[in-house]
Order: structure tokens, then C-alpha cells, then sequence
């Protein structure tokens, strides 16, 4: 039961002489009589004089340590709280988060979501954003596969859906390695008839990396061999279990030959990104990524640009990495001049003086001095080697030290082997490394040498490559010495295995124990509408503290463990309770409380 202190009259400054000390938020009467160069029987005499009876080893509160050494001629303060550290900024973000972020959110407007659509090579990809555009492009393409990259809106209903049609997810991921991050959401096409192959898992792969939700279209539902099943088994092998599996991805089944589903998948873009609130402002300068660009004989240097924020108008100056121009032209994904583009809408624009490259960042700026300071200012960083790319590129030495500059505890790994048979090792033996803490996340595991893909990927999310008896592809390796990516190429996997384990060891934090600072007894259960039930409880010993882990034990059983969510002394929130008051506790997730039981109060120390 709490003791009423009464306050009396300050004496005169006769032991302390006017010190100030500081004091915990709980000391014991032997401790306070430490700090303050006295007796402790000068100490339990001051709380006699105040209207508690204490012993020597009696734990008391913050307030009245303040009150009885005010009596005694101490001026009694708190420790200083350290400033939490500033919480920093997600540099992983989508770029289109990041030129939002500033904006004012009453000039911010929704805008149109942006679609890529993977898949495996033959599966449908541009047969079904032929489908979707109602235009012939299959039939003006080399043995039907796109070899280009473009970009075209299309309407249901009113709402328009930009889509982004790449040869593949290479072109995808190159891009997004060069900070571009365009996609609010990926169409996987799987054919119904052929099933998860293996162009189809390293989209996914890609896919993930980039941090967008997956629509799977299985595409073929129309051939009388096609098999749903199969297809959802293989999804659900690679981590995609659909809606009607009792996953979350949704699968919607169409023929992109007969037309059949389009309005379907189209419908279902539209639900998963509207949860996504995607936004932007039109009103101010445009700003975005670059798609393509391509050397015309008649027209000359031509881009297709995505913009993201803002407005793209004719006649505005525009700066790209190291050059700048003004727009002479810019035409709709139909070829048909327009004079400005908002946000989320494809255009081909004219007036640029160099073939720009895809995922380029471009933005337009008010007059030409800015945009030569801009530029100036970029071939001064491109000349120091400053690297542009959204995501650094990572090695198994440097990551501990970026592990305590961002805080990363995830290594990520592409592994590439000879055969199955010595892949299937190496990725279990992977997957046994690590902790809860340290994690080790396989991007993408397969057989073959390493190839440009591979790079692309690593490049686009901070990852390192693990060869097994394989080569590298001239153009993989050209592309990883210029972006500095940390290929590894082993021939005993026994080597392998210990290297990672070594780089793993190197980031393993300090060993923490619990150490149970205060247990308390159930005296009453109190049941607060909206709220569950509160512990109404009696400190046994020690303290229970506001943000501190609790165990709810019963005849010596663990019944639940968690934090704390409330601590109340009478109606009021305390910050601690000592030993012998009464206080109100409430545990997140548990409600089951029974007169007896135990409450223990425990935090993390470190013991190494």
C-alpha cells in the first residue's frame, strides 16, 4: 500500500552544505547514504520525520529521496536522459517516395500506378499487353519476343495504368540498379501450360529485391493441357502462395489469345496499388526516370521518360546526368504530339543532344544557368568516382562496417554452381549460418556460370556473388568491375561456407543476458472496457518500470511474456513502481490474469 508522505518544514543545510547529487529513479537507504557522505541512520531518521519507516537495505522512490534531501541540505536531481540518436533517413526507399517526401501533402494528388510485367521467355508477356492496348505489336517483332523497352498507358473505365513492357528482368533490374525504382507493382506472366521455369523464379527474385507486390497472370488458361494446379504448386515452391492456396498473391487465370481476364487483372492492379496511396504533386517542375533511349536517322536523339513528379511540359529545360537541353517535341505512347505529360505518364521526348541511359534520373530546372551548374556539378562527382547508384555495391570485408553505419543485419547472396548436386549443399549449409539477429538472404540460387543478370541483380540490392566451379561471362565481369561488385569463386565448398561464416562472426553483437530487476503480486484483476484486463498489483521486490519485458508466471509456469503496455499508480501513468507500493499493470496480448499470479519485470544486460 502506497505511504501519504507529508512534506515538513526544510532544515537547515547542516550535513550537506547545499550539494547536488544525483539519484536514480529507485535507491536503497544504504546507497542514498553513500552518495551523500552520511550515515544511514541520518537518513532513516528523515523518513521517520516524514512518515515512513524504513531499513537499511528499504528501496525508495525518486520523490522522496527529493523531499528528505531537501531536508537534509541536498539539492536532489535526475540523471540526464541521453537525446535519442536521430533516426535515419531509408535510403532503399522507391525513388517516387523520395520526391514526395518534401511536398506539401495538400498539393499532392493520386496518380496513375506504374505496372512491369516479367515473366519467362514465350509465356505472354507482349502477347498480353497486346491484348491489353488492343494493338498488333507481336506481329511487328522478330519471332515474337520484344526487343525493345517501351512504355504505354491504357484505361479501365476512367482510370488510367502505365505499363512498362521490358525484354526481360534484366532491362528491369538494370534500371532499378541505377536508382530508378519506377514499378509500383510487378505482373508475373506464367503460362498454364509450361508452369514455373527458370527465367520465371529469377523474376520473382527481381521482383522481390525491389520491394513490389506480385500479380501473378497465368497466362494459356485456354490450352486444353493447361494445368492450374501445377502452376500454383510451382508458385507456392518458390515462395508465391496464391489467394484460393490460402496465400496472399493474387492469381488471376486469363487467355491474353482469346482476351479473356484482361478486365479481371486490370481490376486487380487497381486494388493492390490503390492501397499503396500513391500519390504525387502536378503543380511544380517534372521530375522522373528515364525508360530508353534510341538514335533516330530522320528525328535524331529521341528518350522515353516516365515522369514522376510534377508536369512535363514543351519547351522546358531538362537536365540528364551530364547534359541538358530544352524539349523541342514530346509525343503520347500512341505517337501522337502532346504538349505536356503529368504524373505517372509515358513520353517520348526530342531535343536531347546524347543517347541518355535507362533509369537515369532527369528533372527539370527553371533557367540554363542552373541546369549547367547542375550538370557541372554531376561530372564533378562522376570524375571522383562518386558513385550514383541508389544501392552501393557491397563486399564480405566492408559489411561489418556498413553493418554499424546502417544499421544492416542482413548479408545478401546470389550463389551460382555447376550442378545441382553441389548447389543443393552449399545453399543448406548457407541457410544454417546465421541467427535471428544475422540473417543470410538467398536472392537467387542456380546452376550455370555467373551472368550479366546476376550482376545486375547484385547491383540493384547491395549483394555479393558465390561461384562454385563456374565461370563468369565476359559482360557479367565487365559490368562487375565497373559498378564493384564482390564476385566470389570457389572450387571446395568447405572454403566457401567458412568465408561467409567468417564475415557473419565479424558482425555478431555482444552477448545480452535478462536480468529480472522486479517481480510483483496479483492482488486484484480490474476489467477496463476497450482496454482488457489490468494486473492490480503489489511489488514484491525491486522495481517494475514502465518499458521494461514482463513474464506472467503461475505455481512457477511461464504463462506469457511481453511488454509492458501500462503502469498505473492509482489513476495516474508512473514511470516505475518500487518496492511495497501497489500499482495497476496491463501486459500487450494477455488478459488472462488470476489473483497470485506472478509478474516479473527483467531487461536485457550486456554480459560481454
Amino acid at each position: 500500500m502506497a505511504v501519504s508522505m507529508q512534506k515538513t518544514k526544510p532544515k537547515e543545510a547542516a550535513v550537506g552544505n547545499g550539494r547536488t547529487i544525483e539519484v536514480p529513479p529507485v535507491i536503497t537507504v544504504r546507497e542514498l547514504a553513500k552518495l551523500m557522505s552520511v550515515s544511514p541512520i541520518e537518513i532513516i531518521k528523515e523518513l521517520m520525520n516524514n512518515g515512513m519507516m524504513a531499513n537499511i537495505n528499504q528501496q525508495i522512490d525518486f520523490d522522496t529521496v527529493s523531499i528528505i534531501g531537501e531536508g537534509m541540505g541536498f539539492e536532489i536531481t535526475a540523471p540526464k536522459t541521453p537525446e535519442p540518436e536521430p533516426v535515419k533517413e531509408v535510403q532503399n526507399l522507391p525513388l517516387h517516395r523520395r520526391l514526395i517526401a518534401n511536398e506539401d501533402p495538400n498539393k499532392l494528388q493520386p496518380r496513375p500506378p506504374v505496372v512491369t510485367v516479367l515473366g519467362h521467355v514465350d509465356h505472354g508477356k507482349t502477347t498480353l499487353l497486346d491484348a491489353i492496348r488492343k494493338t498488333q505489336v507481336v506481329k511487328g517483332e522478330a519471332g515474337g519476343i520484344t526487343q525493345h523497352i517501351g512504355a504505354y498507358q491504357v484505361f479501365l473505365g476512367d482510370r488510367p495504368i502505365t505499363f512498362l513492357d521490358t525484354p526481360g528482368h534484366a532491362a528491369f533490374t538494370a534500371m532499378r540498379a541505377r536508382g530508378a525504382q519506377a514499378t509500383d507493382l510487378a505482373v508475373l506472366v506464367v503460362a498454364a501450360d509450361d508452369g514455373v521455369m527458370p527465367q520465371t523464379r529469377e523474376a520473382v527474385e527481381h521482383a522481390r529485391a525491389a520491394q513490389v507486390p506480385i500479380i501473378v497472370a497465368m497466362n494459356k488458361i485456354d490450352k486444353a493441357n493447361a494445368n492450374p494446379d501445377r502452376v500454383k504448386q510451382g508458385l507456392a515452391d518458390i515462395g508465391l502462395v496464391v489467394e484460393d492456396w490460402g496465400g496472399d498473391v493474387i492469381c488471376v487465370p486469363l487467355s491474353a489469345k482469346e482476351n479473356r481476364g484482361i478486365d479481371e487483372l486490370l481490376e486487380n492492379i487497381l486494388l493492390v496499388t490503390d492501397v499503396a496511396n500513391l500519390k504525387a504533386n502536378p503543380d511544380r517542375l517534372a521530375q522522373g526516370v528515364v525508360i530508353e533511349g534510341q538514335v533516330d536517322k530522320r528525328s535524331g536523339v529521341s528518350a522515353t521518360l516516365l515522369v514522376q513528379n510534377g508536369t512535363l511540359n514543351v519547351g522546358d529545360i531538362i537536365v540528364i546526368g551530364t547534359q541538358y537541353s530544352r524539349i523541342r517535341a514530346m509525343f503520347n505512347d500512341k505517337g501522337k504530339r502532346i504538349k505536356q505529360a503529368g504524373p505517372s505518364v509515358p513520353t517520348s521526348i526530342l531535343g536531347l543532344s546524347e543517347v541518355p541511359e535507362a533509369g537515369e534520373f532527369f528533372e527539370v530546372v527553371e533557367n540554363e544557368r542552373t541546369a549547367r551548374t547542375m550538370v557541372e556539378e554531376h561530372r564533378a562527382k562522376t570524375s571522383k568516382g562518386t558513385p550514383t547508384a541508389a544501392i552501393r555495391p557491397i563486399s564480405l570485408e566492408d559489411f561489418f562496417s556498413r553493418t554499424q553505419e546502417h544499421g544492416d543485419q542482413t548479408l545478401n547472396i546470389i550463389v551460382k554452381a555447376d550442378v545441382q548436386g553441389s548447389l543443393e549443399p552449399i545453399v543448406n549449409s548457407l541457410k544454417e549460418l546465421g541467427d535471428e539477429k544475422l540473417k543470410i538472404k538467398l536472392l537467387l540460387e542456380g546452376t550455370g556460370n555467373i551472368s550479366e543478370s546476376d550482376v545486375n541483380l547484385a547491383v540493384a540490392s547491395g549483394a555479393i556473388i558465390v561461384g562454385f566451379s563456374v565461370d563468369v561471362d565476359q559482360g557479367a565481369q565487365r559490368v562487375a568491375e565497373t559498378e564493384g561488385v564482390d564476385i566470389r569463386q570457389y572450387d571446395v565448398i568447405y572454403k566457401l561456407i567458412d568465408d561467409i561464416d567468417k564475415a557473419l562472426k565479424g558482425l555478431l553483437e555482444p552477448v545480452y543476458a535478462d536480468k529480472v530487476i522486479g517481480r510483483a503480486e496479483v492482488r486484484v484483476v480490474f476489467k477496463i472496457p476497450k482496454r482488457g484486463n489490468i494486473a492490480g498489483s503489489y511489488v514484491l521486490e525491486g522495481q517494475i518500470t514502465r518499458n521494461a519485458m514482463v513474464r506472467v508466471m503461475r505455481q512457477s509456469k511461464l504463462l506469457h511474456e511481453g511488454k509492458i503496455s501500462s503502469l498505473k499508480r492509482f489513476t495516474e501513468d508512473a514511470r516505475e513502481v518500487a518496492t511495497g507500493f501497489e500499482c495497476g499493470i496491463g501486459v500487450e496480448g494477455f488478459n488472462d490474469f488470476l489473483v497470485g499470479d506472478i509478474i516479473e519485470a527483467y531487461v536485457k544486460e550486456r554480459v560481454n
